[in-house]
């Protein structure tokens, strides 16, 4: 039988178990080592398997005089369990359980940054466990918040832009009251534009576009009295992050901005200034977008989104075909 490199690094991981040249708490930093290697960058969820088995035997070996160890192996194994592919709730439970027994360990004994990675993680399962109405949406924002006082923006301003982006989503997924869902809408935006004041195109640029292809979704949904002026600013903040998102690196993120800001032009008159006029040559820039959106999630066999644009498109071409019937092409 071929081993794979998940096979190897399993065998020598045990081999180091038996070897007489480790101490034990030597013994458990390999494992912890190992099994962090292993999940990293996974070829199939085997290899996270597998990388849960040495967090396990870490953990037993740790149990008794190495409680920092222990609790270090626990957020690994958490990690590596909300990593696996699943339906069901079960491993994101177990996932749920080992961050709040490492937790435990870590606030007593661990670094500030461990903690702080370790509630944001937390957060993201609590996030997750929101559909099988196992958690709330208030619990997971808890435990961003617990960890921004650590991740701050001078200091550690990815991790920092990523809890306000994780934070905003959660406001975004929350279900409020009619008459307060513009107040949770206005503070998603508010975390969004948080998280850009710690991330630059030069340094982030992955998060600096996804942080501002996220903005421009909450802005162009946004309840005002001034839609016209969110849209203005959504349409900047797409532009912004198409500047990192392209169609040869990145091409089903630069797709789905596209084709949110086909979305916006489809509504934003040509001339604010005079809405009266209609929105002809933005329907004709938001037909192009949705067809070169279309193209490229075929190519990558994204049907769903395919079929999403492709109806989007339908509805742009029979905006233009009214304007055509009409004869009331507005000038530009």
């Amino acid at each position: 039988m071929i081993q794979t490199i998940s096979d190897t690094t399993v065998k020598a991981a045990l081999n180091a178990i038996e070897s007489e040249s480790a101490n034990v708490s030597e013994k458990i930093q390999m494992l912890i080592e190992m099994a962090n290697g292993l999940q990293q960058k996974p070829k199939d969820s085997k290899q996270l398997h597998d990388a849960i088995c040495l967090y396990q035997q870490a953990i037993e070996l740790s149990s008794k005089n190495y409680p920092l160890l222990q609790g270090r192996a626990l957020a690994g194994m958490a990690t590596a369990l909300r990593a696996i592919p699943g339906e069901g709730a079960d491993l994101l439970l177990e996932a749920k359980a080992a961050y709040e027994t490492a937790l435990q360990i870590l606030r007593e004994q661990g670094e500030l940054t461990e903690v702080a990675e370790a509630e944001m993680n937390l957060g993201l399962v609590l996030q997750a466990l929101v559909g099988f109405n196992l958690a709330t949406m208030k619990q997971a924002i808890q435990a961003y918040q617990r960890a921004l006082p650590i991740f701050t923006a001078d200091k550690h301003p990815q991790e920092y832009a990523i809890l306000h982006n994780n934070i905003a989503i959660a406001y975004l997924s929350m279900t409020l009251s009619p008459e307060r869902e513009g107040m949770r809408q206005a503070m998603a935006v508010q975390s969004f534009e948080e998280a850009l004041k710690a991330v630059n195109l030069i340094e982030h640029p992955n998060e600096y576009a996804m942080l501002h292809n996220n903005l421009a979704n909450a802005l162009q949904y946004l309840p005002s009295l001034h839609p016209v002026d969110n849209n203005l600013r959504a349409l900047t903040a797409y532009d912004e992050a198409l500047k990192v998102r392209t169609a040869q690196d990145t091409p089903l993120e630069y797709a789905a901005t596209i084709s949110n800001k086909a979305n916006l032009l489809y509504n934003l008159p040509d001339n604010p200034k005079y809405p009266e006029a209609g929105n002809y040559q933005n329907l004709l820039r938001a037909k192009k977008l949705y067809e070169e959106a279309q193209t490229i999630f075929c190519q990558y066999s994204e049907v769903e989104r395919a079929t999403v644009v492709s109806e989007a498109l339908s509805a742009v071409e029979a905006e233009l075909l009214l304007f055509d019937l009409d004869a009331k092409i507005p000038t530009t």
